[in-house]
């Protein structure tokens, strides 16, 4: 190497370096040193040259073989002061900008290197000076807080470059520094522990530690309140090492160019503390990073060796962080925070305060408590008893004594208390972490067994107050020692409960809390935080797992809502009416911020109302409030802020309440929401506190037919108005009736001021019109349930009378005018509706029985009083109503008025709505008007024929004439003036929009006056014509005049569809007005009918061209229109009413239900009214009787067979089209029988549909909605409603209202009603096709057929139902279709069916062979004595053929049974099958109860042998214990079986026998078989596990009494122990055999037999040789053994870790790890491990020796793996297993912990391709397993 030049010889050096392992780099540099003449400086400064060139590609390698050789060569320089700052400016500082940050092992590789040498050349002062400033500017530069200038200038004096540094990547820097401090902690600790002190180095080593530890706590400071990105770093990398340093310096001092400061671990404290306070007040990111700081901080306590340093913690420091309450505060929001980690880590850092509090807690309060708690620290503990001192497990469930004792072998039930003390706060504390993990950790049963205990522990040791608590005590040790402490943690615990992941365990705990006897601890139900209570709690009370029979039949109450009422009860107790107000509103806010179901909002309304119970009047008068302004004020529990509240404010939170209950329809739910609030409001309310406008918004929001005048609420609401309310000086008591009266009074004069002075601005639209419609109803309303005698309302006359009699009058302003019109309309429209209420009052209508009933007379007669004297005083006003209304209406045919009247701007150029005219604002007041003074005269005008028909006759003229003038009125055209005809035509709109109301009242009321004014009419206007029909011009000049105006095309669309809602309205009141004459008796003449039949099909064509295109609002209407003009057109009948009688044909038909089902598609098919006017109107009956309208010629499809078709396919998909439907048309079929052969088809598909789900939505629409009530009383009523009315709201409705019509059919067939001969022979003949069609469908059908079918399944209930209906169908079987059916039914008695679906076919067969003896005999017989018969199929033909010996009509029918049927069916009773056998004992013993005596009476003579063995077999089975006891279970079915009432539909669908919720099927005989036969087995398992118990037991006791021989224990010990038996083999005995293995052992033990085998086995050879064919066994099953182990230490739960060890012993492991085999001797380990831990090694490694362990083994040649996910984890099916493999599994939740990857070899992972990224730890073990067996299995092949 000589003869090479240097500089060649050096560059191949360099080049090595990518080659050349790094720990040969020194020997490679002292080899060439020594070889060649190149100086070491020389050498230095080519390397460093070099070094800096970075062309090639910078592999880890190279760069760290290139990092080792300058190392080594200045370790051997002298001058290593300069060569180390170049080598850091130079070298090391590049180096680390070129390493990639990802690139951690290079990085922590390349430090190492420098920082040994740092230490070994003691460059601690210069890296101080260079490296760690240049780090701390490259952070700073990274966050942007330094600038590159600044940098540039900042450069260090002692640098020799002069090019700038630049800067590193902020994480790289931080690594630097922080691995920097952690070498540099690990180097002063290795010299402090060292025998040789190395004092050279100590002093400058010190002085880095001191200032690079401020340096960087100052840093981690700062970043803490930047970026989350940078608090992460400062959290990871700073905050750890940082901690760890301060721990080792209790005090140091920051050495700077400043003045020295002095700086303590309390003042970093303080420091990060404030920044967590700074985070708390954050978002939840920002809060997460907090508890991650206080984990850190708490942690950095902790040794390697796990000890904690807890105690060397200066408590006096200045600054204690367990003194501060926002801690304590933050740990419990952390505890109950949705985030896991969040939870942990709090519950670490409260686990780490705890040890505080352990550490210090005597010697810090000893004087305090030394004469109390250091005696009972002596005292011997006992457990807490329960109330009444009993232990004892009576009335347990076997599933909570298994968890009693399963807890207390876990310790749950083992907390101590101290003898006659209650529990210190140490011990409070370990309950609270007990029950926390519990919910954290455990099962639910454990939390089952533990909770209630451990919580009444809690409560029954704390004090009931804080008197005795020392205020000098500090703020931890007052957590647990205080009242309102503990109850803070005990919220925490229920707060986790109730929102816990599991439902079960959810509701264990809101149980366990509406459990507490509150009552037992005086005021504690108060002390708890009011902020758990209007929170969590209120939170938790809204899940529905708390309400499982909540809304069941009808019954809206549930166990929760209970408990929930009583507490608050209590908790409201002894409080204030202002303090209960204010709970009450904040209760009633929480539906404003939470969505709560129904159950949660019935929770509400009960928890307010028990919370106002308690309030008085006394108390209120205590605290007046002058109006509704009045604040009551409440100061919080848990804050300082005091909580405001008014009366107005809790009313509205209450209203919204109220509203909330809208979207749950069904009015009891509603009912008794509105009760509990309406209770409320009433007891901490005064409505003298209120105003007007704002009670009355109050009630808006109930439910009307709640609280008015026969509401069920009215009691409540009058109590509440009749309350005293204050007292008055001059007048006395006032009570709330006197205030609103008195405000009700004034409110007319109130309601018609206006601010304006000049008339010429009034204006007004449809919205302050409906506004004010709204207000005055209301106030109408409440004046008559507040009113009580008619002399009260002489001021609101006066008011009338006055204002009326100047209502026509020049100076009276338009808005006195519409307003005094809405008062008389709305005043006198509330008056009708209360005179029709009590009207029916005691006549209940459909609907309303829930709201009635519930009034006295004097209420009634009060009330009628009341509306007859408005109505009186309204009818003296009529002629000033009728003068105004001719004053204002010419504004509708006046279009010179709006001629040069511009639109406004909002209505300009756009599409108008419903209440935007598009008409100018002066022209829109005056049409207003007009529309109200019409609507006003025709609401006065109907009661007129009431009270005084004088009156009506003087109205009739005025309004006749009104509907010519509009009819006939066309707006004028003009092409020149085109906004004028626009204007007209919306004139013409608003004139029909008037005729609506006035119609309405004339068709309601038309009389003979009404009669002779229209022929008068009519002869004016067609002189010419005489005896036409009256109404024939009328409607069409209004038909024509409605269809010009919308042709003209000057109508935007919105208008278009607000005139034909008109349009729809006035033509249904002139169809109705012949059915208001016929029925008020008129006579009629047939010289002058109302309609031609001309007229009427041109209305229906007119119909059904609109029905394609009608609008959602019009449906109702031109329903109603068609069902009016079919009825007409079949009218002929009833009167002279049309001209002529064409009726409707099959075309004009098709057209029309077409058009309807057009219409049907595209309306809302879950709204009652108008599925039910679409069925009255198109199905009609007058069209429905015509069977050319079910079938046409050529067996084509009548119209109507299409609609139903059509119909019911689409109900399929809605329930309501469904159900209406059948009410409809089974109400039709029965009506005309003959119809029931073209529906046959329709007829199986309503009997397979439907199922026993409620439908409350349905009912709720019934009851509010007038008009879905009005069309559902046309509909076709049900043949049996009392039945169908009890599946009204369910979807059997339509399978029971099929099987009412037939059983209806049947007893017509059979004479029980009158009808026509056609009928009864249609109504027969279509039973009989149904029943077959059923039969034939129940034997071929692919579902049907079926005999494999889960219970409950789709197959079960469509067979169910379809012999349900053949069951209703057996009356219609005759003799020419018997043989047919009773070959079908033995088809289907042989098949497997359920227990459910046979009870049906053994009904039917009974039926049948009931109507048919001759048939029981040849039939049943023969199959007795079929020995291949199914034993399910005998046991239902004993069944039938018992019943039918039974229910034999006649005596000698029934003898005769008995000689035939008895003797085939005795045999059964040994038969093999257990059912067969106990069903056929059962029956024959019934048989021969019933009928052995008449028997016997027909016998003369002796007894016959076989006789004898009857009655000994009678005696038998009535005396037999088991035979009586299975009677007994029974309960009397077969007494109370009918077959006949079973087979009509109160039989079949009887809901209301228990277990009928499925399909309404009642539990069947053989299901009360099986089910005894099955507790007969349960119980003969449990004697037999006990005999088997107490053997063993016995045996037990004798082995630990013998002498001379030793226990099984031993034994099984020694043979384990014993090589030669070392071997794994599974072997099952039976009990005997065991019993042969123990005494073979005890044989074995006896010390002379032992002499005897030794010497037997020296001398006999034989012997010798199988003993050592034994050993060369046991040596190949352990060669078979794997040599895999598996490190369970890190788990705890013991299902994870039995299940791994059965495992292990499957797959043949070598051994399994856990951190404590006494887990084996756990009863639910043994139960999952199946014996498991018997055949493979299980080996103790705590956690703590892990690293250890794994160490050992890899010195033995084991490989380390570890199953993680990690950055660089292999694939486990791309991993290749070696043969000696230690496989290490993770936590169940976190893992492996980093310090134990970092000794792993390498990590594996299981791919996964679903969503969740992680599997549970046992079943990741076997796949892990299995993959190492599968390989080694491959490698041996």
């Amino acid at each position: 190497m000589g003869s090479v030049p240097p500089a060649t010889h050096l560059e191949s050096l360099v080049k090595s370096f990518s080659f050349v392992p790094p720990a040969s780099v020194p020997a490679i540099i002292d080899c060439v040193l020594a070889s060649s003449v190149v100086s070491v400086a020389n050498l230095l400064s080519f390397l460093l040259q070099s070094f800096t060139d970075f062309g090639e590609a910078h592999q880890s390698n190279y760069i760290l073989c290139h990092t080792s050789a300058l190392c080594h060569i200045i370790k051997k320089d002298r001058a290593q002061s300069n060569v180390m700052n170049q080598f850091i400016s130079t070298s090391f500082i590049p180096l680390l900008k070129v390493i990639d940050p990802s690139n951690s092992e290079l990085l922590n590789e390349t430090e190492k290197l420098v920082y040994h040498l740092v230490f070994e050349t003691g460059s601690w002062e210069l890296i101080g000076k260079t490296l760690v400033p240049f780090c701390l500017n490259s952070v700073g530069f990274s966050i942007g807080t330094i600038s590159k200038d600044d940098m540039d200038a900042d450069k260090q004096s002692t640098e020799s470059s002069s090019e700038p540094l630049g800067t590193l990547p902020g994480k790289t820097a931080l690594q630097v520094l922080t691995s920097l401090l952690d070498f540099s902690l690990k180097s002063w600790r290795g010299i402090a522990t060292s025998e040789q002190k190395i004092l050279k180095f100590s002093s400058s080593l010190d002085a880095f530690i001191v200032n690079l530890t401020g340096q960087l706590s100052n840093l981690a400071i700062w970043l803490l309140m930047l970026s989350a990105e940078d608090r992460l770093h400062a959290i990871h990398l700073i905050l750890p090492i940082v901690l760890r340093s301060l721990n080792v310096l209790s005090a140091f001092k920051v050495l700077e160019h400043e003045p020295q400061c002095s700086i303590s671990r309390a003042h970093f404290l303080e420091k990060m503390w404030n920044c967590c306070s700074s985070l708390f007040q954050l978002g939840h990111l920002e809060q997460r990073d907090a508890y991650r700081i206080l984990s850190s901080y708490f942690s950095s306590f902790c040794e390697s060796d796990g000890q904690e340093k807890f105690a060397e913690i200066n408590i006096d420091e200045e600054f204690d962080l367990r003194g501060n309450e926002m801690l304590w505060k933050q740990v419990q929001i952390g505890l109950v925070d949705k985030d896991s980690s969040v939870r942990k880590m709090a519950l670490y850092i409260l686990k780490s305060l705890m040890n505080y509090n352990s550490s210090s807690f005597l010697s810090r309060n000893d004087q305090c408590f030394s004469n109390s708690l250091q005696p009972a620290a002596d005292a011997k503990k006992v457990a807490i008893m329960s109330q009444d001192g009993n232990t004892s497990h009576d009335g347990l469930t076997k599933r909570k004594k298994w968890a009693e004792k399963e807890a207390k072998s876990m310790g749950i039930r083992e907390v101590c208390h101290l003898d006659g003390i209650c529990l210190n706060g140490v011990e409070r504390w370990k309950v609270f972490v007990l029950l926390y993990e519990t919910l954290e950790e455990y099962g639910t049963h454990l939390v089952e067994a533990a909770w209630t205990h451990q919580v009444s522990l809690l409560i029954q040791s704390c004090p009931l107050n804080n008197d005795n608590i020392s205020t000098t005590l500090s703020v931890y040790y007052a957590q647990m020692e205080t009242l309102d402490g503990l109850l803070s943690w005990l919220v925490v615990l229920w707060e986790r409960g109730f929102f816990h992941e599991n439902p079960q365990v959810r509701c264990l705990i809101m149980e366990s809390f509406l459990d507490i006897d509150w009552d037992r601890y005086a005021n504690l139900a108060q002390k708890v935080p009011r902020s758990f209570i209007l929170g969590p709690l209120v939170r938790g009370l809204n899940d529905v797992v708390h309400h499982k029979d909540f809304g069941l039949k009808g019954i809206y109450m549930s166990r929760a809502i209970k408990g929930a009422s009583k507490y608050f009860n209590r908790f409201s107790c002894g409080l204030s009416v202002s303090e209960c107000l204010t709970i009450a509103w904040s209760l009633a806010s929480a539906a404003r911020h939470e969505s709560f179901g129904r159950a949660g909002l019935m929770t509400l309304a009960f928890c307010i109302s028990s919370t106002s119970c308690h309030s008085n009047a006394n108390e209120r008068n205590e605290k007046k409030c002058s109006s509704a302004s009045c604040v009551v004020e409440q100061v919080d529990s848990t804050s300082n802020n005091a909580v405001h509240c008014s009366a107005v404010e809790l009313l509205d939170a209450f209203k919204i309440l109220i509203t909330r209950t809208k979207q749950h329809y069904n009015p009891n739910y509603r009912l008794q929401v509105c009760e509990q609030i309406l209770k409320a409001a009433s007891s901490l309310i005064n409505i003298h506190d209120l105003s007007l406008e704002v009670f009355l918004h109050f009630l808006s929001a109930f439910p009307r037919e709640f609280i008015d005048v026969t509401g069920p609420l009215r009691c409540i609401l009058q109590a509440w108005i009749a309350k005293i309310s204050y007292e008055d000086r001059n007048i006395g008591l006032i009570d709330g009736r006197t205030y609103l009266l008195k405000n009700l009074l004034y409110f007319p004069s109130c309601f018609i001021q206006h601010r304006l002075t000049s008339d010429d601005t009034v204006s007004f639209d449809d919205d302050d019109i409906e506004g004010w419609l709204v207000e005055a109803q209301r106030w109408a309303w409440l004046l008559f349930l507040v009113i009580r005698d008619e002399q009260d309302l002489a001021p609101i006359f006066e008011f009338f009378k006055s204002y009326c009699d100047n209502l026509c009058k020049v100076d009276s302003t338009k808005w006195i005018r519409i307003k005094l019109l809405i008062l008389l309309l709305r005043l006198n429209e509330e008056s009708q509706v209360v005179w029709k209420k009590l009207l029916f009052h005691g006549k209940p209508m459909a609907g309303t029985e829930l709201f009635m009933g519930n009034l006295d007379e004097s209420s009634v007669m009060a009330a009628v009083k009341v509306s007859k004297k408005v109505t009186g005083h309204f009818l003296l006003l009529m002629d000033e109503v009728a003068s105004y209304a001719r004053l204002v209406l010419p504004i509708f045919w006046s279009s010179s008025v709006v001629k040069d009247n511009p639109l406004p701007s909002s209505v300009r150029g756009k599409l108008g709505g419903p209440a935007q005219r598009r008409l100018a604002i002066p022209t829109t007041t005056a049409v207003l008007q007009s529309i109200l003074a019409v609507r006003t005269f025709a609401s006065i005008a109907s009661v007129c024929p009431r009270i005084k028909r004088d009156i009506w006759d003087c109205s009739v003229a005025f309004s006749w004439e009104f509907v010519w003038k509009v009819v006939k009125f066309r707006p004028c055209k003009s092409e020149a003036c085109l906004s004028a005809f626009q204007s007209g035509s919306e004139l013409c709109l608003a004139a029909y929009e008037a005729l609506a109301y006035l119609l309405k009242t004339l068709s309601a009321n038309f009389g003979s006056s009404d009669f002779s004014l229209l022929m008068d009419y009519y002869k004016s206007e067609c002189p010419n014509v005489d005896g036409k029909p009256l109404l024939d011009h009328l409607v069409l000049y209004f038909l024509n005049g409605i269809n010009d105006l919308l042709a003209n095309g000057l109508l935007t669309r919105s208008r278009r569809a607000v005139l034909m809602d008109w349009k729809w309205n006035c033509l249904d009141s002139l169809l109705a007005i012949p059915y208001s004459v016929l029925e008020k008796g008129i006579l009629l003449s047939d010289a002058w009918p109302f309609f031609s039949d001309s007229v009427l099909q041109c209305i229906l064509a007119d119909i059904c061209e609109s029905l394609e295109t009608g609008g959602e609002n019009s449906v109702l209407s031109m329903l109603r229109s068609v069902r009016l003009v079919l009825s007409l057109l079949y009218s002929r009948k009833v009167g002279p009413i049309v001209s002529s009688f064409h009726g409707v044909n099959s075309q004009m038909m098709l057209q029309l239900v077409r058009s309807s089902w057009i219409l049907h598609l595209s309306c809302n098919k879950r709204r009652v009214a108008p599925i039910a006017a679409l069925l009255s109107a198109v199905l009609h009956e007058s069209v429905f009787r015509d069977l050319t309208m079910h079938e046409m010629d050529g067996e084509k499809k009548g119209p109507l067979k299409w609609f139903i078709e059509n119909l019911l396919d689409e109900g399929t998909k809605s329930p309501r089209t469904m159900r209406l439907s059948a009410l409809h048309l089974t109400g039709l079929w029965l009506r005309h029988p003959r119809t029931l052969k073209y529906y046959i088809k329709e007829l199986k598909l309503l009997s397979l549909y439907g199922s026993v789900a409620f439908d409350e939505d349905f009912e709720a629409e019934l009851s509010e909605n007038h008009e879905a009530k009005i069309e559902f009383s046309l509909l076709a009523q049900s043949p049996d409603p009392e039945l169908t009315e009890v599946f009204i709201n369910t979807q059997t409705f339509a399978r029971v209202s099929v099987a009412v019509l037939f059983n209806k059919l049947s007893q017509f067939i059979n004479g029980g009603g009158k009808v026509e001969k056609e009928d009864s022979a249609a109504a027969l003949h279509g039973g009989k096709i149904f029943l077959l069609e059923l039969l034939d469908s129940v034997v071929t059908d692919s579902d049907l057929s079926k005999e494999l079918y889960k219970k409950f399944s789709g197959v079960h209930r469509r067979k169910v139902r379809a012999w349900q209906m053949i069951c209703i169908l057996s009356q219609f079987v005759e003799e020419d279709i018997v043989g047919k059916v009773t070959s079908n039914l033995h088809i289907c008695l042989y098949r497997n069916n359920l227990p459910v679906v046979r009870q049906y076919l053994e009904t039917f067969a009974i039926q049948i062979y009931l109507k048919f003896p001759i048939l029981a005999e040849e039939q049943l017989v023969p199959i007795f004595y079929d020995h291949k018969m199914r034993p399910q199929a005998l046991s239902s033909y004993v069944f039938i053929a018992a019943n039918v010996i039974l229910h034999s009509r006649e005596l000698p029918v029934q003898m005769k049974h008995l000689d035939n049927l008895l003797p085939p069916v005795i045999p059964f009773l040994t038969s093999h099958h257990h059912s067969l056998r106990c069903f056929t004992q059962l029956l024959v013993y019934h048989v021969l109860c019933k009928l052995w005596p008449a028997f016997r009476a027909c016998k003369s003579g002796d007894k016959p042998l076989e006789e004898r063995c009857f009655e000994d077999l009678k005696l038998y089975l009535a005396g037999n214990v088991d035979c009586m006891r299975l009677r007994a279970s029974m309960e009397g079915f077969l007494e109370n079986f009918d077959p006949v009432a079973s087979a009509t539909p109160a039989g079949v669908f009887n809901f209301r026998n228990e277990g009928s919720e499925f399909e309404c099927v009642a539990v069947s005989l053989m299901d009360l078989v099986m089910a005894f036969l099955n507790d007969v087995r349960d119980e003969l398992r449990y004697s037999f596990a006990e005999d088997e118990r107490t053997i063993t037991n016995e045996s037990l006791t004798a082995n630990g009494t013998s002498d001379g021989i030793f226990s099984l224990n031993e034994a099984s010990k020694q043979t384990l122990d014993d090589p030669n038996l070392d071997f794994q083999k599974k072997i099952t005995l039976h009990g005997h055999e065991k019993q042969a293995a123990y005494d073979d052992l005890r044989f074995l033990a006896s010390s002379s037999m032992s002499t005897i085998l030794s010497e037997l086995e020296m001398e006999d050879q034989l012997v010798s040789s199988a003993i050592q064919a034994r050993k060369e066994v046991m040596e190949k099953v352990r060669e078979r053994q794997q040599q895999i182990i598996l490190v369970a230490s890190l788990l705890d739960r013991i299902p994870n870790l039995a299940g791994l060890a059965r495992t292990c012993e499957v797959f043949r492991a070598a051994c399994l790890a856990v951190a404590d085999t006494s887990i084996m001797h756990d009863k639910q380990f043994q139960l999952i491990s199946v014996t498991a831990e018997k055949w493979i090694p299980i080996i103790e490694v705590p956690v703590c020796s892990i690293k250890v362990f794994l160490e050992k083994k890899r010195r033995e040649g084991f490989s380390i793996l570890g199953l993680e996910q990690t950055a660089n984890s292999t694939a486990l099916d791309q991993f290749a297993f070696p043969n000696k493999t230690v496989l290490v599994l993770g936590r169940e939740k976190e893992g492996i912990p980093v310090d134990i990857i970092h000794v792993l070899d390498a990590c594996v992972e299981i791919p996964q391709l679903g969503v969740i990224r992680s599997l549970n730890v046992h079943v990741s073990g076997a796949i892990a397993l299995w993959e190492y067996t599968r390989q080694q299995r491959s490698r041996q092949q």
